[in-house]
């Protein structure tokens, strides 16, 4: 679950995280009185969505030297730059053309930056550890880094959760690599416990500061955070739950949420309905091996009736792009005859045009294509995986 840039502060610097001090506004007619808890000027406005490179993009319609992170110098600029960002579509290399609306706007004080760091945790699924990333080559150029020198990022993997025993020596040796003095050495060793601290008991997936700064009197700074926390964990983090925008959520990804099933758009024209994360990776890829490519990745869960059919339906066509469906499915507790007659069902309800192929495995998979194939409906049951694609696909370019 992603959060904005304004509530990763707050929750820093609830763990006494050195960020500069900032407040949120949701409509351009503020009052100035709204400022007096900040100095300056000057200020950074900051448009807040869930996308990165806010500060390289631009609003739609309006000069594009000008992003989503501005620094004004009075307060009649201020006025005038946060109007032009409320309610306008921004749009970054991560929006994509169609940009995000920005509906919230930080302001923080300004911060004379002297040099520029780099720093991440996240999990390092390979060896499935906590990896500390750091660089001294931050800001909006570190993605060019990392694929033009690589070297210049360095990492460091958690070995222990005794965070303030056993790596101190280790954290020491990377502030040395970072050419830090000795009290900004002591400086980043304290910051990077407090993150990990907040990785380990709110369940993030990723921290990123970028950049952490050295201020104009030697300080290090969290001058702009990112904090992804782990969908399987909120479970147990409900004050975490509480700061989710569903504004800024995919609408056919929210939908699929809210029905307890997983949806992901991608870029092709094929429509995968599948009960099973694994069967939808595999059914996937035996798309692309057909030379198509799949338009979602989407997993009913564990049942697969008709009320799940439907939604599953109405979250494939929203995707404009979306010409066949391909649904596979295993049964398991659940007949694949029921499972077919709730599809049937499903596709009546909503008048459902697109050719859709099926294919079953499981128990009653014959009789399962039985039901689909004397349904008199647009619908084709395939014996196996490698014909239900090769039908998807053809069915796709007609």
């Amino acid at each position: 679950m992603n959060i904005h840039e304004y509530q990763a502060k707050e929750i820093l610097r609830s763990f006494d995280l050195p960020v500069p001090k900032g407040i949120t506004i949701t409509n351009d007619k503020f009052k100035i009185n709204h400022l007096h808890t900040l100095s300056g000027p000057p200020w950074v406005i900051k448009s807040q969505i869930h996308a990165g490179g806010r500060g390289a993009g631009y609003f739609t319609g309006q000069d594009q030297s000008k992003g989503g992170v501005r620094i004004v110098n009075n307060i009649d600029e201020l006025r005038a730059e946060v109007q032009s960002m409320l309610g306008n579509t921004l749009v970054t290399k991560q929006t994509g053309p169609q940009g995000k609306v920005v509906n919230k706007i930080y302001i923080e004080e300004g911060c004379v930056v002297e040099k520029e760091f780099y720093l991440s945790i996240l999990i390092d699924r390979k060896v499935s550890k906590i990896m500390l990333m750091v660089s001294e080559s931050g800001g909006v150029n570190i993605e060019k880094v990392a694929i033009q020198n690589p070297k210049k990022i360095l990492t460091y993997h958690i070995e222990d959760f005794d965070f303030n025993k056993n790596i101190k020596n280790d954290l020491l040796l990377l502030a040395q690599k970072l050419s830090f003095n000795l009290e900004q050495q002591k400086e980043f060793i304290i910051i990077v416990k407090k993150l990990l601290k907040v990785f380990v008991t709110l369940d993030a997936s990723t921290i990123e500061i970028n950049p952490l700064v050295l201020n104009k009197e030697g300080s290090l700074f969290l001058l702009d955070a990112k904090i992804v926390f782990d969908d399987n964990a909120l479970f147990r983090q409900p004050e975490i739950i509480k700061l989710k925008d569903e504004s800024e959520e995919d609408p056919a990804e929210l939908l699929a949420s809210k029905n307890h099933m997983n949806y992901v758009k991608l870029t092709g024209n094929i429509g995968c309905m599948v009960n099973g994360a694994g069967l939808a990776m595999a059914t996937m890829d035996i798309i692309k091996k057909f030379g198509s490519e799949p338009a979602n990745f989407l997993d009913l869960g564990g049942t697969a009736d008709k009320a799940r059919a439907i939604e599953g339906f109405k979250i494939i066509l929203s995707d404009p792009n979306v010409r066949a469906i391909l649904i596979n499915i295993f049964g398991g507790i659940i007949r694949c005859d029921m499972i077919a007659e709730g599809i049937i069902s499903a596709a009546k309800e909503i008048n459902l045009e697109l050719p859709v192929v099926v294919r079953f495995q499981g128990t009653n998979a014959q009789e399962g294509r039985d039901v689909i194939n004397s349904s008199k409906l647009n619908i084709i049951a395939a014996g196996t995986l490698n014909d239900a694609a090769e039908k998807a696909v053809e069915a796709s370019l007609k």
